[in-house]
């Protein structure tokens, strides 16, 4: 069965890690022939192409698939990707991404691909931006959903606030949990060498967070929070994962804060190399107001590393109270700064929360799963002719 997946762009992100396993997983199962299509890959974040290099066939870019709304470029890619999928002729067209889902779907409906399938990562719209965009990216969903046959969503949070506002119908969602390579991070242990690289003595307490440099990610309330952890637990280091324009913006709010050699930034870290850094956290921290489930968090608890969340999205479907970390209201920074001094404190709480946290992801969030119940969906769709 051929396959073609649609992405906007392959930055180091969970939504893009999720497309590029699921595209290299679906190519190794017998009788799939699989390729992706995705925009130019530009920005501080880093990029996922060079895991794709070695796959000859697989990747094309279309150099108007960009981010922005773009109507000029917009309307190239509509027409670009209608004479691919006429081309080609995939039997599923599978969309990533806001501006990939919209123009992808509605490319593959007048191509006349028969299955188009989208996966809902992270909410287009919500309390994050105001009524105008809220009205404008409700409005493409709904126009988009018209044409979609099957919805992934990688947390049950997506189906029920997409429902919600009108889009699709229950029957045509299901809930596929973003996988990811379990074993690294399973294996996941201290590593004082890479501690020592990062200027962190053997009893300090680290406090870390992967997540892009950019709004809506939580930083500023991280920032907030620690005086008053660092008055309570004096040893504690901030260790921030990632790039993004608001690094230089970030670094600046610490020193004025005098918090410079509490907060460290690592820039890009390479996917590879995350189960080592996970491995030298305590308590990971994820404070994202937008957010699907975000791939952080059970990778976090397979390193059997504790959580403190914002209880937003799909936060709440694998950080439990009390049993694999703890949620906080967004923005409700004296309850953060609760939890984070409570597991800096608590060592034997740390290890009985990254414990059950373990459990809990080893069962839900391997590759082999997540390819394995696309490759069911898609079956199920082809048997039924759905359109």
């Amino acid at each position: 069965m051929r396959v073609t997946h649609v992405i906007t762009r392959l930055i180091i992100g969970g939504a893009q890690e999720n497309t590029v396993a699921s595209v290299l997983g679906l190519r190794r199962m017998p009788g799939w022939e699989v390729n992706l299509i995705a925009g130019p890959t530009t920005g501080p974040e880093g990029s996922l192409v060079p895991l794709l290099g070695q796959e000859p066939g697989l990747l094309s870019l279309v150099p108007t698939l960009v981010r922005a709304v773009h109507p000029v470029c917009d309307a190239a890619t509509l027409l670009r990707l209608m004479r691919i999928f006429r081309c080609t002729l995939p039997q599923i067209v599978h969309t990533h991404s806001g501006k990939a889902g919209i123009l992808g779907r509605l490319a593959a409906s007048r191509a006349g691909v028969p299955i188009i399938v989208h996966t809902i990562h992270g909410p287009s719209f919500g309390g994050f931006q105001g009524p105008a965009a809220n009205f404008l990216f409700k409005s493409a969903e709904r126009l988009a959903a018209g044409v979609t046959t099957h919805f992934v969503s990688v947390a049950d949070a997506m189906t029920r606030q997409y429902l919600a506002v009108g889009i699709g119908r229950p029957e045509q969602y299901t809930r596929i949990y973003s996988g990811f390579a379990l074993a690294p991070f399973l294996e996941a242990q201290p590593d004082p060498a890479l501690r020592r690289q990062w200027g962190i003595e053997a009893n300090d307490v680290v406090i870390g967070k992967v997540a892009r440099l950019f709004k809506l990610k939580g930083h500023d309330d991280l920032l907030a929070a620690a005086p008053a952890v660092l008055r309570r637990c004096p040893r504690v280091k901030f260790l921030l994962i990632g790039d993004g324009a608001w690094r230089q913006r970030l670094q600046r709010r610490a020193a004025s804060l005098g918090l410079q050699e509490q907060f460290i930034f690592t820039g890009l870290v390479a996917p590879e190399e995350m189960p080592r850094y996970l491995g030298i956290m305590d308590v990971v921290v994820h404070l994202s107001r937008r957010e699907g489930l975000p791939r952080a968090l059970p990778q976090a608890l397979a390193a059997g590393r504790p959580v403190v969340a914002y209880d937003c999205d799909g936060a709440n479907e694998v950080c439990f109270p009390g049993q694999t970390g703890f949620l906080a209201r967004p923005g409700d920074l004296e309850s953060l700064t609760g939890h984070l001094v409570q597991l800096a404190l608590d060592p034997a709480l740390r290890e009985r929360l990254g414990g059950r946290g373990r459990e809990l992801v080893r069962q839900s969030f391997s590759i082999e799963t997540m390819v394995e119940k696309l490759c069911t969906l898609y079956r199920q769709l082809a048997a039924t002719g759905q359109k």
